[in-house]
């Protein structure tokens, strides 16, 4: 049995991840309907959390990077009286308290959770100890305490309280923040206990809720669009997540020497002097980033199309 021949296949899918998915399943079922050669993803989302998963194929896993430093907007629910082990569903309750908290007494700490904030990341998290992933050492059964660190928080939100037991939130991020410490760490100082019982994903970066997909639309795509071409239509460029950085356009010949790893000077009074990244265009498609020292563009990361 012969394999497929893979697709040239480069853009971002902004994808609606289901819940239940890890991050892990879902660049491979995308890679998979789009025949891709090359996939990855924009910031990792937990099984039990659903929506925003920007996930790249082809040369756009070369700017993965730029994704994942995006800001990040999410949907949360709180519900008051326990701690779990993983400050979500998934885990064991490991306190619990009968205090709820007012409308007014929430939307008071509002603010110390807004800003530069210390916080703690779960013990269950990706992050590394010694090598070994914590959650790891955790379903191992080690104590895990991991070093609090600086997240940026530019704006918390209350938006609903349905019931006593549950508070609705709207948060923008920045990398590095973990929501279901957020909710802990928001129970503790109302003095009620807290964990995330739904987690929603609705931007990363230049991605918005209004450019998901789902699994279904996709399935439904490639049914209809053998061999894959039709499916183009629902990948975002490779720029779109370059869209923060400044755009410089070169003429064919100057692409030709960059591709070859050569240098351009750059002429002209309005010739950038020094930019630590830029994107290179010719003809309006992107040819890489590049670097500009001393009036010279230098490739960083080239992209083949």
């Amino acid at each position: 049995m012969t394999k497929r021949q893979k697709n040239k296949v480069h853009g971002w899918v902004v994808f609606d991840k289901p819940y239940g998915m890890t991050s892990t399943q879902a660049v491979g079922k995308i890679r998979w309907l789009f025949n891709a050669e090359k996939a990855g993803h924009g910031g990792t989302l937990d099984p039990l959390a659903s929506g925003l998963l920007p996930i790249a194929l082809g040369e756009a896993t070369k700017t993965v990077s730029n994704a994942m430093d995006g800001r990040k907007i999410y949907r949360f629910t709180a519900a008051w009286g326990a701690e779990t082990t993983t400050d979500d569903l998934e885990g064991e309750v490991s306190a619990k308290s009968d205090t709820r908290p007012t409308k007014e007494q929430i939307e008071s700490i509002l603010l110390q959770f807004t800003g530069v904030i210390q916080q703690r990341p779960p013990a269950f998290s990706a992050i590394k100890v010694d090598g070994e992933r914590a959650y790891d050492l955790a379903r191992a059964g080690e104590a895990v305490e991991l070093a609090e660190r600086p997240v940026t928080i530019e704006d918390l939100r209350l938006t609903d309280i349905p019931d006593p037991d549950h508070a609705t939130f709207e948060v923008t991020c920045g990398k590095g923040t973990y929501i279901r410490s957020l909710a802990r760490d928001m129970g503790r100082a109302l003095g009620c206990l807290g964990h995330v019982t739904m987690l929603r994903r609705i931007a990363v970066g230049p991605f918005t809720e209004a450019h998901m997909i789902s699994l279904e639309n996709l399935e439904e795509l490639s049914h209809k669009a053998p061999g894959g071409n039709a499916m183009n239509g629902a990948l975002q460029p490779i720029e779109t997540v370059l869209d923060g950085i400044p755009a410089l356009a070169i003429d064919e010949m100057q692409a030709q020497r960059l591709r070859q790893g050569q240098p351009i000077l750059l002429r002209g009074a309005n010739a950038p002097i020094a930019h630590e990244a830029v994107l290179v265009t010719c003809g309006g498609k992107p040819v890489g980033i590049g670097a500009v020292e001393q009036g010279s563009l230098k490739p960083k990361r080239l992209f083949i199309l």
